[in-house]
């Protein structure tokens, strides 16, 4: 698994990942009431959280993309 995340990329991604975990738990806005559009997003900022951790992105590998600059 080659790391294909660059720093930026990578921290957009975490905050973006912890506020879609966050933002439904304290119901802010109120479109997380529903249980499947908060479940979804919070499946989808877990995500988001692991490929930063993991700096690497299996939807970048199947479309040949990479932020990470090669040193």
């Amino acid at each position: 698994m080659t790391a294909n995340l660059g720093n930026a990329d990578r921290v957009i991604r975490a905050i973006l990942g912890i506020v879609l975990i966050i933002a439904p738990l304290l119901n802010m806005p109120e479109i997380w009431a529903n249980a499947y559009l908060a479940y979804g997003s919070m499946a989808v900022g877990v995500v988001l959280l692991a490929t930063a951790l993991v700096r690497f992105c299996p939807l970048y590998r199947l479309f040949g993309l990479s932020t990470c600059k090669i040193t």
